[in-house]
């Protein structure tokens, strides 16, 4: 049984992936269309146990590893990563690994 409330906040965090080759880079994007994650905290996601809301994360498992193993393994393939987010508007997740001939 779905509330009219719980059926919006299921649709506004649905997940939604693209992937693309661009300058020699095969890119792979996540956008989630949630609450979105404010600025101050977008340069420190991809810390070791790193967590935006810390009673959230309880509640929901998590160890605050998942960004900082996806940096640690971009970074070996000399790719790139990005973030970027808006409040009440979602979030995008980029990965960007060269392709090697």
């Amino acid at each position: 049984f779905f509330t009219q409330t719980t059926a919006y906040e299921m649709l506004r965090s649905l997940v939604g992936s693209e992937m693309c080759i661009r300058d020699s880079y095969c890119e792979i994007h996540f956008r989630d269309f949630g609450e979105g994650i404010s600025e101050e905290h977008l340069s420190r996601l991809t810390e070791r146990f790193y967590r935006v809301d810390k009673n959230r994360s309880r509640n929901q498992g998590g160890t605050g590893l998942g960004l900082s193993i996806v940096k640690h393994i971009t970074n070996k393939h000399n790719g790139k990563m990005k973030i970027e987010s808006q409040i009440d508007k979602g979030s995008t997740f980029s990965v960007a690994l060269p392709i090697i001939n």
